[in-house]
């Protein structure tokens, strides 16, 4: 009777002392947390740290170098998997602009445990400053795509004055 009671008071210590899994949808969703202008000295804008909040279920976020075959090849509709469109205000209408390279990123893999529930923040250095336009008031949309295709929400920044 000891033994089973020390068993089961064991059994149920391991299993509180485990904690609870998170557990997220497979679709990636991610959250604007803030943009961060880099002060390169000459008081022209030039790059910004955006920074997104991510949470995943299965954990398959990003892509190794070596990914470049298939659907992950240069040039094709998933070479990238972070994907910003750039918007300019123009005579107060939000419009948006193709620029010459793309702001779209390849993220890493954020977890070698997959499948896990992971979550946390990434952080992409961008270009801000579109030096073919008088414009100075931009904003992003960015959306994710994990490696089995699955597509995040899609997230706009606030309105982001750009010193020209």
């Amino acid at each position: 009777m000891k033994t089973r009671f020390w068993i089961i008071l064991l059994l149920g210590l391991s299993l509180w002392g485990c904690g609870r899994r998170e557990v997220f949808p497979v679709e990636p969703r991610i959250e604007f947390v803030r943009l961060d202008k880099i002060d390169n000295g000459t008081g022209v804008d030039n790059q910004a740290d955006l920074v997104i909040y991510f949470e995943d279920g299965d954990g398959d976020i990003g892509l190794d170098e070596t990914d470049t075959d298939s659907i992950f090849a240069i040039g094709s509709e998933y070479y990238y998997d972070f994907f910003i469109h750039y918007y300019e205000k123009q005579h107060g209408v939000w419009t948006e602009v193709e620029l010459p390279t793309p702001l779209h990123a390849r993220l890493p893999h954020l977890s070698e445990n997959v499948p896990e529930a992971i979550k946390g923040e990434i952080t992409i250095t961008t270009f801000i400053n579109n030096y073919l336009s008088p414009y100075d008031t931009i904003m992003f949309s960015c959306y994710l795509v994990d490696r089995a295709l699955h597509k995040s929400n899609t997230i706009t920044t606030p309105e982001i004055i750009v010193q020209k």
